[in-house]
């Protein structure tokens, strides 16, 4: 079964790398137009792409994806793989493969439809989330349902759980793939009544509220670490709070309670929030220990 992948970010990598492993046959990746990065705006290929070129692969960084369903069709692939590819797929594009278009999900569908899936499941509190296999269709994330491995959240921040479920991304892949080669196409219909939608995650999301619970603060710190990070102020000037823990605490709400290497308490409306790891504007992340040796942040301060 000749399949074409289409993918953008290091998330998606590994699922590539897991399907070339299986011995699937990948004959085109599509993915992003290379982007300026970095301070000097170097233009920069996707992880994706990288990935690709290094393996030999042909890639497809198309600027809008609809415009090129033509080219897709001469392929003549039998399947398309997406993983946070990060572009809308048309009708002409899905007609182009004859068994059909899939997407890895980072979800558990239908909860969490939409662009932060993940943060979405921090933020919201769920024991566990995972990956669906799905199958792709003009409506957002609404595609009947080929299969679903799962993962608990705990206390992890966005980035170890991407991390994760980037993992079970390559063993859906690979999972689809042979389902699919098989014959072995059983899908379930999604339950509308159960669906939820999430948005994409800007900066603005990301500042703390030290009015909210010391669950809800924690939840909100590791949703957004790495990126865009969580943050407040400290004398006016930004922190980035990049992994947190409820924890027991009473004071001024965004009150530094204690600051030592087992973190940094703060106060919340009802609890404390113990900052694990944090980085200072212009610097780089550093554990409670090394702020509070570096005399970066003490008991007394102020957090808002």
């Amino acid at each position: 079964m000749k399949i074409v992948y289409a993918g953008s970010p290091e998330y998606a990598v590994k699922p590539l790398d897991a399907l070339i492993e299986a011995g699937a046959e990948v004959i085109a990746v599509v993915t992003q137009p290379d982007k300026p990065t970095g301070r000097k705006r170097v233009l920069t290929p996707t992880p994706v792409k990288s990935r690709a070129l290094s393996l030999g692969i042909p890639v497809y960084d198309f600027v809008k994806v609809r415009e090129h369903a033509e080219e897709l069709k001469a392929l003549n692939a039998d399947l398309m793989i997406t993983c946070a590819y990060g572009q809308l797929l048309t009708e002409d594009v899905l007609r182009s493969f004859p068994r059909g278009v899939y997407n890895l999900h980072a979800s558990l569908l239908p909860k969490f439809r939409g662009a932060s899936p993940i943060q979405s499941a921090i933020l919201a509190g769920e024991e566990f989330t995972g990956v669906t296999v799905m199958k792709t269709e003009l409506a957002l994330d609404s595609g009947d349902i080929l299969l679903v491995k799962r993962c608990a959240v705990g206390d992890k921040t966005c980035g170890e759980l991407s991390e994760e479920l980037s993992s079970l991304s390559a063993q859906a892949a690979v999972e689809a793939v042979g389902l699919l080669t098989q014959g072995k196409e059983d899908l379930l219909l999604q339950d509308e009544a159960k669906a939820t939608f999430c948005k994409k995650i800007s900066k603005e999301d990301a500042r703390v509220d030290f009015t909210l619970s010391a669950v809800q603060t924690a939840r909100l710190i590791n949703a957004m670490s790495p990126s865009p990070a969580a943050f407040a102020f400290l004398d006016g000037s930004s922190v980035n709070l990049l992994k947190a823990a409820a924890c027991d605490g009473n004071g001024e709400r965004g009150e530094v309670l204690s600051a030592d290497k087992r973190g940094i308490v703060v106060a919340c409306n009802g609890g404390a929030v113990n900052i694990a790891r944090l980085q200072f504007a212009g610097g780089k992340p550093v554990c409670a220990a090394d702020a509070v040796n570096g005399r970066k942040i003490k008991a007394g301060d102020r957090l808002d």
